[in-house]
């Protein structure tokens, strides 16, 4: 069998199964067929409490994967000394690292709070179906837009006044070459860069966990294959 009837059997297998998801059958998910990056079936949505929106917070603020964003971000800071007024030392990252964190924390409050009011859901939801570039798209456009309580989706509104009115009211606390409106709009920039990234990480991380998952527990049940 040549490669292009190999490639036409594969295109006609990822249609076929695309259209059976489509109409429901077995309940099945539609896969990534357009990168081999298959992703498990996601769960209902439910809409969350206001315990969940206080994990959210809790986590987004002094979480793991937070506190180790603002390693590398205080770090890069004292490295090249920004803003000057902090100083390149061990004070100076202290200072950068807690003007992020008090920063992050109120933000998180601040879109925790107003989405609640606006029927806005924070949390990070997986597309679970599509390639490649599918779930890229679902992960950027979801930095942008939020599930709502009621399962639809709606502008992020709750995160545009989070992240942009936790910028500006820094401005107060900050040294005050990063007290202006131009850092200020910087900021804001990288806030929701930094949002998408976030988003990306947790649409693929949990695909390329369980693919080294996978192989290690083959390497261990087929020593010879090493």
């Amino acid at each position: 069998m040549n490669r292009r009837t190999r490639m036409l059997l594969f295109s006609l297998c990822a249609f076929c199964a695309h259209s059976s998801a489509q109409e429901g059958l077995n309940g099945a998910h539609a896969q990534a067929v357009a990168d081999g990056l298959a992703t498990a079936s996601l769960p209902a949505y439910r809409p969350p409490s206001g315990r969940d929106r206080l994990q959210w917070v809790v986590l987004g603020s002094v979480g793991p994967k937070s506190l180790a964003a603002g390693v590398f971000s205080a770090g890069f800071g004292t490295l090249f000394n920004l803003p000057s007024e902090y100083g390149a030392h061990w004070d100076g990252f202290g200072k950068r690292y807690g003007m992020r964190l008090t920063g992050i924390s109120t933000g998180n409050v601040i879109e925790a709070g107003l989405g609640a009011a606006w029927g806005e859901d924070p949390r990070y939801r997986r597309s679970g179906q599509g390639g490649f570039g599918n779930r890229i798209g679902h992960a950027v456009k979801m930095t942008f837009y939020d599930k709502t309580t009621s399962g639809g989706v709606m502008p992020a509104y709750a995160r545009y006044a989070a992240i942009a009115g936790n910028n500006f009211l820094s401005n107060t606390w900050r040294a005050d070459s990063e007290a202006t409106t131009s850092r200020a709009s910087l900021r804001i920039v990288l806030g929701f860069l930094g949002r998408m990234g976030s988003n990306l990480f947790e649409e693929f991380w949990p695909d390329f966990r369980e693919r080294a998952l996978d192989r290690s527990d083959g390497h261990r049940k087929n020593p010879a294959s090493r």
